[in-house]
This record gives C-alpha cells, sequence and structure tokens, in this order.
C-alpha cells in the first residue's frame, strides 16, 4: 500500500512538471545539439560509469552502492531549471535536457542500471538474491515517467487553461507528500537512520560532487559558452532522486538504506546546486563591477 501511494504521488509529480514542457523545449535540441549532447552524456554515460568505478573502489554495502548506481542513471530532475535560471545559467538548454533526458530514461535508465548491477559482483549478488528482474524496472519507468508525461502533454496541448491553473498546486502537493514520505520511512527506523546517516551523507556529498564536476568539466572540454555550462553542470549533478525512491518502494521494499540515499540525495542537491547558483550569481557582479572600473 505505501509503495503504491508513494508510486502515484511520483506520477503526480512527473504530471506538474511535465505540464510546462512545451515543443520548443524539444526543437532547441535540433539547433543546439552538441549542448544538448554534452548534457545527456553527462548524465547517462559519465556519472554512471564513474559511480560504477567509484562503488568497486568502495566497501560498501550493497544496498547503498546499488542505490548510487541507481540515483546515477536516473535523469535530471526538474529543480535543475529552477536552479540553472537562478545561476543565470542557459535555461532553455537545462529545459531541453530534462525534457529529452526524461524521454531517453525509458530506455536509458532500466539499461544503465542492469549493465551497472551486474558489473559489480556485490551488487549483483543483491539484486539476484532479492528478484529484481529489469523489465519491472521498465513498467515502473512507464507508470511514473511515460504515462504522466504523455497525460501532461495532451492536457497543455488540449486545455492550455487547465494546465496553468493546476501546474504549481499539484506541484506543491506532491513535494509535500514525497517529504512526508521520506519522514515516514525513516521514522520507524529512527535509530538506524541516524547510526547509517554518518557515513552516508558525506557518501551522498562526494557522490554529488562527482556529477557536478563531470558536468562542469565535459561541458569545458567542448568549450561551452558560460551559460551553457553552467547549464549542463546543474543538470549532471541534479539527478531525480524522486524518481529513485520510485523505483525503490516499488522494486526493494523502500530499502531503509536505499531510501536513505536517494532521500538524502534530493535534499543535498538542492544545498550544492544553489550554492553554485549563488557563487556564479556573485561571479557575475564581480564581473560587471570590473568592467565598471574600466569604463
Amino acid at each position: 500500500m505505501q509503495q503504491a501511494i508513494l508510486i502515484a504521488v511520483l506520477a503526480v509529480m512527473v504530471y506538474a512538471v511535465s505540464l510546462e514542457l512545451r515543443v520548443d523545449d524539444f526543437r532547441y535540441v535540433v539547433k543546439h545539439s552538441l549542448a544538448v549532447g554534452i548534457g545527456l552524456a553527462a548524465q547517462f554515460i559519465l556519472l554512471p560509469l564513474a559511480t560504477l568505478g567509484a562503488t568497486l573502489a568502495l566497501d560498501l554495502s550493497p544496498a547503498v552502492e546499488a542505490a548510487m548506481l541507481l540515483v546515477a542513471c536516473c535523469p535530471g530532475g526538474a529543480l535543475s531549471n529552477v536552479i540553472t535560471h537562478f545561476g543565470r545559467g542557459n535555461l532553455a538548454l537545462s529545459l531541453s535536457i530534462s525534457a529529452v533526458s526524461n524521454v531517453l530514461a525509458l530506455i536509458f535508465t532500466p539499461l544503465n542500471f542492469s549493465l551497472t548491477i551486474a558489473a559489480n559482483p556485490a551488487t549483483a549478488g543483491w539484486v539476484h538474491a532479492i528478484a529484481v528482474d529489469p523489465k519491472d524496472l521498465i513498467v515502473s519507468l512507464v507508470l511514473l515517467l511515460a504515462l504522466p508525461m504523455i497525460a501532461a502533454l495532451l492536457t497543455s496541448r488540449l486545455a492550455p487553461s487547465v494546465a496553468m491553473r493546476v501546474s504549481k498546486p499539484l506541484e506543491n502537493f506532491a513535494l509535500i507528500a514525497l517529504f512526508l514520505f521520506i519522514v515516514g520511512a525513516v521514522a520507524g527506523q529512527w535509530r538506524n537512520f541516524l547510526l547509517a546517516l554518518t557515513s552516508i551523507l558525506p557518501l551522498v556529498i562526494a557522490h554529488n560532487a562527482l556529477g557536478l564536476g563531470l558536468g562542469w568539466g565535459a561541458s569545458a572540454l567542448a568549450k561551452l559558452n558560460t551559460s551553457d555550462r553552467r547549464a549542463v553542470t546543474i543538470e549532471g549533478g541534479m539527478q531525480n532522486s524522486g524518481l529513485a525512491l520510485g523505483i525503490i518502494a516499488a522494486q526493494f521494499n523502500s530499502n531503509l538504506e536505499m531510501v536513505g540515499v536517494a532521500g538524502l540525495w534530493g535534499v543535498w542537491h538542492i544545498v550544492s546546486g544553489g550554492t553554485l547558483a549563488l557563487l556564479w550569481r556573485r561571479a557575475d557582479k564581480a564581473g560587471r563591477s570590473k568592467e565598471a572600473a574600466h569604463a
């Protein structure tokens, strides 16, 4: 019952966020294929591979390593668009990467997760022991992503006034409900969660920094301009932890360690992304001051 409620809440969240998608978000991809491609590569290639390497090098519990791999294989979250805009990055690029990545996630999230899980002996044995079927992951993604996105696009096209009215209230409701779920998931095992927190939080911080760093590095190597680089950086480090929580609920019976990793990621990436955005805004202000002084 708890799993079904979480899936419904996350589906509502995806629906609400997708009401803001426009056809132009997809058209932008054609005109700016390099920048969009770098952003997608950071999400679906670089971070999953780097995370696999990290889990092979570290001696962690299989559940924690599986959660790290799952988060790394998820597409970017909707909050990335807000943070990119606040940090004066290229919002159109951020929206386009988010739109395309959520479509591609139907293929690449289960594919990447299955491949990386199988490549790590510890997680491969653990997942096999609890009988997780990759086909079930696809079903979860259809319920959590595909159907809500299609419904939202149809609503925006056929009833735009309704879409404008319900978008923010539904999104706020889903965020509050998701927060309450996370609180409820850890409340029953609060003592165990506190013991795990000291090890999980530093791990989440380092993992998130890895994603942001890969996004920045890839965009720098591609010589993207500053606003594009900021958008790709944020998209590389703000994964859809809500989607990961939904998969954990549906496929892993809300495993506490996995919920801890995905839940803390969802909190921390707001902190790290917001901090980066503030630093970028300060850098822009300092740059303008220097220009004014030399004028």
